[in-house]
Formats: structure tokens, C-alpha cells, sequence
């Protein structure tokens, strides 16, 4: 019989004998996951993202003001709110070309869209960031 000793801190049966009888899986590396690490599912995860949602109030804004957002555009449109969100940012404003966009980063949606051009004042309200892609 061998020489162990048994920790007195085990809460149940199972994570003895887990521990004792299954030594093999105790010992898989905290912070990896099928061989990869936290970093490398968390950029897996932020890559993987689908594409942004738009609120039915910022689809009517494109809408009624024949806005078309080219392939490259929303490109940089989701990129700029990746880079709002590394910031800490909730409420962002993203500038693309001459397009407006007030995106609640949480949510991945955009709340308002607008082209800069028909805006006189250049006001915007209720954002913590701005990001210009």
C-alpha cells in the first residue's frame, strides 16, 4: 500500500478519488482548453462575432437617408467598435468616411446612423468615446 496521505480539505468522495484514482485528468493545465489557451479563445471568440446589429430606429435612418454602407466600410464600422470596447467604452461614437454611427458597444447594435453632411451642428450626446476609423 502506498504512502498517501489524505487531505482533510476534500469536500466529497468524488474529488478524492478524482484526485487519487484519476490523476491524469487533475493534472491538465489551469487556463487552457483543448490545448489553447484563455488569449487564444478569447481572439477566436472576438474574430468570431458576428456582424454588428442595427436597432430598427438606426436601419429607418439609412433608410430614409439612402445611405448604403459599402462592404469596407462596415469593415471599419466593426473594427472601430472593437476598439471602442478594448477602451472600456459603452456608448461610442464611430466615424466612418463621412458616417455617423452611435453604437451601444455592450450590445454590438447600432442605435443611430447619420451622415455628417446634414447635420449643421455636429452635436452628439450621450456617448462615453469616440472612435474615427
Amino acid at each position: 500500500m502506498s504512502n498517501l496521505k489524505i487531505n482533510p480539505n476534500f469536500t466529497s468522495i468524488e474529488r478524492v478519488a478524482g484526485t487519487y484514482l484519476n490523476p491524469a485528468a487533475e493534472s491538465k493545465p489551469l487556463g487552457t482548453l483543448d490545448g489553447k489557451s484563455f488569449e487564444d479563445i478569447f481572439k477566436e471568440k472576438l474574430n468570431s462575432t458576428s456582424a454588428l446589429k442595427f436597432s430598427k430606429h438606426a436601419s429607418q435612418r439609412l433608410d430614409d437617408r439612402n445611405i448604403e454602407l459599402t462592404q469596407e466600410q462596415s469593415q471599419r464600422l466593426e473594427e472601430g467598435v472593437l476598439k471602442a470596447s478594448a477602451k472600456g467604452i459603452t456608448d461610442s461614437l464611430v466615424l466612418v468616411d463621412t458616417l455617423a454611427f452611435i453604437v451601444n458597444v455592450p450590445n454590438q447594435t447600432v442605435v443611430t446612423a447619420m451622415d455628417q453632411t446634414e447635420s449643421e451642428e455636429n452635436i452628439f450626446t450621450n456617448i462615453d468615446g469616440a472612435v474615427i476609423v
